[in-house]
């Protein structure tokens, strides 16, 4: 049972960089995938999430930039990161929550965590 963070890379302020999310071992399409990122010297923080029924959550900070969507045949979630700026910088985790199980946008509701991916925006 494992999720697989890719797409990571080093990007200029304003371009884009698209993550995957890949599931293996998990009932992924009754699970919920969230991301998460943790910047140095900062707190773990919600990103984006999408639930069972494809219905999607944002951060304040990653609406309107970021879509997550889900691929149910691949077992994959991904994660499309728009206008990047260099507040964007952390490693990005994904995560499953199985269903109802406390609110998506907090970490403690997920139970399996995949290795984080590092995003890099320089300005």
């Amino acid at each position: 049972v494992q999720l697989q963070a890719s797409g990571g890379g080093l990007v200029q302020a304003g371009d884009s960089l698209s993550l995957s999310c890949v599931a293996s071992g998990l009932p992924f399409v009754k699970s919920s995938i969230g991301w998460f990122r943790q910047a140095p010297g900062k707190e773990r923080e919600f990103v984006a999430a999408i639930i069972s029924s494809g219905g999607t959550y944002y951060s304040d900070s990653t609406k309107g930039r970021f879509t997550i969507s889900r691929d149910n045949v691949k077992d994959t979630v991904h994660l499309q990161m728009n206008s990047l700026n260099a507040e964007d910088t952390a490693v990005y985790s994904c995560a499953a929550r199985r269903p109802y199980r406390g609110s998506v946008y907090v970490a403690n509701n997920y139970y399996l965590w995949g290795q984080g991916t590092l995003v890099t925006v320089s300005s």
